[in-house]
């Protein structure tokens, strides 16, 4: 249909899945000053504010009941924050970031219960929550001790942080996993069979 405008906040909108059950919308914002979750209608109303941490929070989908957000946040070194919260701004004022450590997040679809599943180090992104919601599936690099980390594989881990499990073991990039409804499928994006450095396709697999 016509495509209709939602959002008319200066700077960053983006990164919007929209729950399961068809109530709200999920995105990333910078209208608070930093990148946050915000929840809204279908018609871009009921703005709600989800997280206040600092540093970038992103990448979020609802479980499949609607009760639940999944999401990537940015990590900090121990020690090490205020520097590193300052060159976070510094790139920020220049609508850039360095999404180098990033920890996944599980919370209420409020914000509410927010807790980390980990922390595993490196940087974990692109979650989605298997059928059940009993466990999330997420593209990292924590397993990769060279530098830069370049080899991301996809992974498994319960919503309570425990049982994981990695699931590609392809060398180079897997990642943005996504199962069917149904979850007999599962597609991801990968660097395999390429015929150019950097060329990423999608792939379809059977999920057993």
């Amino acid at each position: 249909g016509e495509p209709r405008r939602l959002t008319e906040s200066y700077g960053y909108d983006a990164e919007a899945t929209v729950s399961p059950r068809g109530e709200r919308i999920v995105f990333t914002s910078s209208r608070s000053g930093d990148l946050e979750l915000w929840t809204c209608d279908l018609q871009g109303g009921d703005l709600r504010q989800v997280t206040d941490t600092p540093g970038y929070d992103g990448g979020a989908f609802f479980s499949h009941d609607g009760k639940r957000l999944v999401f990537r946040a940015q990590a900090f070194t121990p020690g090490k924050e205020a520097q590193e919260l300052a060159e976070t701004r510094a790139l920020m004022a220049e609508w850039r970031v360095r999404p180098s450590q990033m920890e996944l997040q599980v919370s209420d679809a409020d914000g509410s219960n927010r807790r980390t599943l980990g922390p595993l180090g490196g940087a974990s992104f692109a979650p989605f929550f298997f059928p059940d919601d009993k466990r999330v599936i997420f593209a990292s690099n924590h397993h990769d001790h060279g530098t830069p980390r370049r080899e991301f594989d996809l992974f498994a881990i319960g919503v309570d942080g425990n049982g994981l499990e990695r699931i590609t073991t392809h060398e180079g990039f897997d990642s943005f996993p996504m199962f069917s409804p149904d979850g007999r499928w599962l597609v991801f994006a990968s660097n395999r069979g390429q015929r150019k450095p950097g060329e990423t396709n999608l792939f379809l697999a059977q999920w057993r």
